[in-house]
């Protein structure tokens, strides 16, 4: 193994040797703890990144929980120090970075670096190089890479390997150790020149503890106090033979030694320990063990753990288990769960879960749905007691496609009504999921209802993971909108909100208008959108109507005591050349380019021609405008509350509310004009069109970005 031989040969022999306690939490790994305490310390011939790894069940993640207990102030004080062996105690160092990687995607473990760090980074090679520029290294710990990413069939843990580890392993100032399939160990071990980086294979025989193992065992064996047990777990001497034969059967698997454990003590009847026919070699011989002795069919008891095999998130709603055990079976299973708690005992875990209400972006997000409230709430769901367990299971089905698929039609027809607002939680968040490892996720990316509804971090990863020519054009249009969503966790007004402005941007019309009968209060209605770009600014107005003379007429803007028969627009400043744009001035150079405000069609005229509201209209409209860079805010000057707030991926370059609380807002990408509809918004239109556009407009760079004085 190179440069970890020195310290990691015999290790364990001499500990036992020198009367060292084994770790309290670990129970052995003793050649591999030196292993870490050396690369801790940055031992002469340690290397600088350590990449763990070993089967499922090996106990890889008990091994870096253990080891962060040495390496953290706080855990170090309730640990025997001084009866470990010292060679296994890494120094009294500031604790390292752990970014924990359970359910998130590798953009976001990088983002927690960069946090971590301090790093004012725009891009992912920022947090590189800003970690290269330090003058001191750094420790980064990244533990459990084989739980990282919201959708288990995205494949995020080799995207985090690839697009995250193997560029901090490459940065010379970065100490790293990280616990790694094994499919994705050699790929990150090899990335570094040699002497840089040590694999550890926790199955390979110069770090296997079988001493651990048994003690593993015996430690599970013991029964606790007051509890009845059979004398094969009561009395010291039988129990250590016991947790001898489990550990030599089980082939140095933990998680094996485990079920074994846990299946004996929850049926201890008809269990021989002198027989070793009924200790389990395997994973899935610890199945089908159990189901026998107690009288089961071994593929029932997989059919009935299989939903819980492909569970995503925290775990499957128990509400969800008997549906979805019909549907793997093909038969009604009702009996079969209901007489087989004890068959399933040993596998299952049950987990309350800690809710959290969707973010409210203010009044954008205060409509929330029914299943928002019910996200809030804790409640229990099921999963299998270990990821391995679960691999096991699903290799062993038939069809493990076919049974995906099953279970995702069975979830699409447990949605109430095909309403998404009364879906279960799990149903709206994880359908995705199911339907992209049955290879079915573009047939379902066609409702708004979804896209509103479904959480954006698991609903993005999922789309992701589709070829972007299977997707159709609304699973496009909201792929690009996805990055929105996710940074701001919008609540599913803001998230409609968004969607029902981007479909228009894309043409998908029929599309935004569903979103409005979703029974949301959206803040804003989408006019129209046009893909133009190089605007610098905008200005709302209005073309003054004709009178029968000829003459032109503002009607009541002016005072008269007929109807205005103004027609409302928008001057936009476009750069010179524009097709349909004027001359802004004499003298060349940015051009203006009108268009309806309220239709999507420009408007053939002369740019002098456009009235804009004066001080005094603006001042007289309920509502007012506040811009940032990349957010706006429309606000009642009655209450001064924020009644509709928009974000952007892309810099507003220009932007101005007209009085009526029409909002026309110009990015990189277009510009967009919403008519906002939320509380406070005017019901009618309003007038007071006075000023020429070209002297409010082209001067006066503030008053082209329509922007007013923020009153929070």
């Amino acid at each position: 193994m190179g440069d970890g031989d020195a310290v990691n040969t015999s290790g364990r022999e001499r500990a036992d040797m020198a009367g060292y306690a084994p770790h309290p939490y670990i129970g052995g790994r003793t050649a591999v703890l030196r292993a870490l305490a050396a690369w801790r310390m940055r031992w002469p011939g340690a290397p600088r990144v350590v990449v763990l790894t070993g089967s499922p069940g090996s106990g890889r993640s008990r091994l870096v929980t253990g080891f962060l207990m040495l390496c953290d102030p706080e855990y170090r004080e309730r640990l025997p120090l001084d009866d470990l062996d010292p060679a296994t105690v890494p120094p009294d160092l500031p604790p390292p970075a752990v970014p924990s990687p359970v359910g998130r995607t590798a953009a976001q473990v990088l983002w927690t670096l960069a946090d971590h760090f301090g790093l004012p980074a725009v891009g992912a090679e920022d947090v590189f190089t800003g970690l290269g520029a330090r003058a001191e290294p750094v420790t980064i710990v990244v533990p459990d890479v084989d739980t990282a990413g919201p959708v288990r069939a995205a494949h995020e843990p080799a995207r985090l390997v690839r697009d995250v580890l193997v560029p901090l392993a490459a940065t010379g100032t970065v100490q790293l150790l990280a616990d790694v399939p094994r499919e994705l160990a050699a790929e990150l071990a090899g990335s570094l020149p040699a002497g840089q980086a040590q694999l550890i294979d926790l199955d390979d025989p110069e770090w296997a503890d079988p001493e651990g193992l048994v003690r593993h065992a015996e430690t599970a064996l013991t029964p606790s106090t007051g509890a009845a047990a059979p004398p094969y777990t009561a009395d010291p001497a039988a129990r250590r033979a016991l947790a001898e034969a489990m550990a030599r059967r089980a082939g140095g698997s933990r998680l094996t030694v485990q079920l074994a454990v846990r299946s004996l003590l929850a049926h201890p009847a008809g269990f021989d320990p002198a027989d070793a026919s009924q200790l389990p070699g395997s994973v899935g011989e610890a199945l089908d063990l159990h189901a026998r002795r107690l009288g089961a069919d071994p593929r029932t008891l997989r059919l009935m753990l299989a939903p819980l095999a492909f569970a995503e998130g925290e775990g499957l709603p128990v509400e969800l288990w008997g549906a979805l055990a019909d549907a793997v079976a093909g038969r009604d299973m009702s009996r079969d769960l209901a007489e087989g708690m004890l068959l399933t005992a040993p596998f299952v875990q049950p987990v309350e879960t800690v809710g959290a209400d969707e973010a409210a972006d203010g009044p954008v997000g205060a409509a929330g749905s029914g299943a928002d409230v019910a996200a809030g709430e804790g409640r229990t769901v099921l999963r299998l007691t270990h990821p391995g367990l679960a691999e096991e299971i699903r290799a062993g089905l038939p069809d493990a496609r076919d049974a995906q698929t099953r279970i995702a039609m069975a979830l699409l027809a447990a949605v109430p009504g095909q309403d998404w607002s009364r879906a279960d939680p799990y149903l709206r968040d994880h359908l995705a999921a199911h339907t992209l490892d049955a290879g079915l996720l573009p047939q379902l990316l066609t409702d708004p209802g979804l896209f509103t509804h479904a959480d954006p971090v698991a609903l993005r990863a999922a789309v992701e993971a589709v070829p972007f020519d299977a997707l159709g054009a609304p699973a496009r249009t909201y792929l690009r909108t996805a990055p929105l969503l996710t940074r701001t966790r919008a609540s599913a007004g803001m998230r409609a909100a968004l969607l029902e402005t981007a479909f228009v941007e894309d043409g998908l019309t029929p599309y935004a208008e569903v979103l409005h009968g979703l029974g949301l209060d959206l803040p804003w209605r989408t006019l129209w959108s046009v893909p133009l770009t190089g605007v610098a600014g905008v200005t709302v107005g209005a073309l003054p109507g004709q009178d029968g003379d000829g003459t032109e007429a503002v009607g009541a803007a002016e005072g008269s005591a007929g109807v205005s028969t103004a027609r409302p627009v928008v001057a936009l400043l476009v750069p010179e050349g524009t097709p349909g744009s004027r001359p802004a001035g004499s003298s060349g150079g940015p051009a203006l380019l009108v268009h309806d405000l309220l239709r999507p069609e420009f408007v053939d005229t002369d740019p002098a021609r456009v009235l804009a509201p004066s001080d005094e209209a603006r001042a007289a409209g309920p509502l007012g405008l506040s811009r940032g860079t990349d957010y706006l805010r429309v606000w009642s000057r009655e209450s001064g509350e924020v009644v509709a707030a928009l974000i952007s991926d892309t810099p507003f370059t220009g932007a101005d509310l007209s009085p009526d609380g029409v909002l026309v807002v110009a990015t990189e990408r277009g510009v967009t004009a919403r008519q906002i509809t939320a509380a406070g918004a005017p019901a009618t239109p309003a007038a007071g069109l006075t000023v020429p556009v070209q002297s409010a407009r082209v001067p006066d760079a503030g008053a082209s970005h329509g922007l007013e004085g923020d009153p929070s």
